[in-house]
């Protein structure tokens, strides 16, 4: 992983230069331990293609019977601190703070999950013009996070956006086609995204 030596506090303080950092690709996690933030920028991106995304049979065939209902931007910080709620999270109370600034600009999203009136699911991200940084996701209920992504992709698609970044692979999103991709690729898919002016 590659680091950018931004002074993390500084960014953070600022939400017009935080969203800078995120529009060239760079992200904050804080060191579990220290709650020292750093700004990091791997070499290897991870994106889920949206126009060829893969909808997971397991996902599709249950979701008739699942009792969900997909909410956007309804309880912010009930979905960033369920994310956070971890043994060890680089999702800081002062970054959190952050975000709080960032979604008074109007670039920092949730896509929620809820069943009969509880939040059991979800996850948040950042938009800029027709990219979407994907942050964290939580499930408290099974396949409920899934929910939420597949969610996300059909709204991204629905409203022109062309760039999901999700940041690292895991096995839950290489499920969803998720790709690694070199730094001068994601550079490109950035550039494309950066033509469209998407609303979330």
């Amino acid at each position: 992983m590659k680091r950018k030596e931004y002074p993390g506090d500084k960014f953070l303080e600022n939400p017009e230069l935080m969203l800078s950092l995120y529009a060239r690709g760079a992200f904050p996690m804080a060191n579990s331990d220290s709650g020292k933030v750093d700004w990091y920028y791997p070499e290897i991106r991870t994106v889920i293609p949206l126009n060829s995304y893969n909808f997971p049979r397991s996902l599709k065939k249950i979701i008739p019977n699942l009792n969900f209902e997909i909410r956007f931007d309804t309880d912010f910080i009930a979905v960033v601190q369920s994310c956070a709620n971890r043994k060890e999270t680089w999702i800081s109370e002062e970054i959190i703070q952050a975000y709080l600034r960032l979604k008074k600009l109007g670039h920092i999203h949730t896509v929620e999950t809820w069943s009969n009136n509880k939040l059991v699911g979800g996850l948040y991200g950042i938009s800029f013009k027709g990219a979407f940084f994907g942050e964290s996701m939580f499930s408290i209920v099974p396949q409920s996070s899934k929910y939420a992504l597949i969610k996300l992709i059909e709204h991204l698609n629905e409203k022109k956006f062309t760039l999901l970044d999700v940041q690292f692979m895991t096995e839950h999103l290489k499920m969803f086609g998720a790709a690694e991709i070199p730094l001068i690729e994601y550079q490109r898919l950035l550039d494309k995204a950066y033509q469209n002016d998407c609303s979330f």
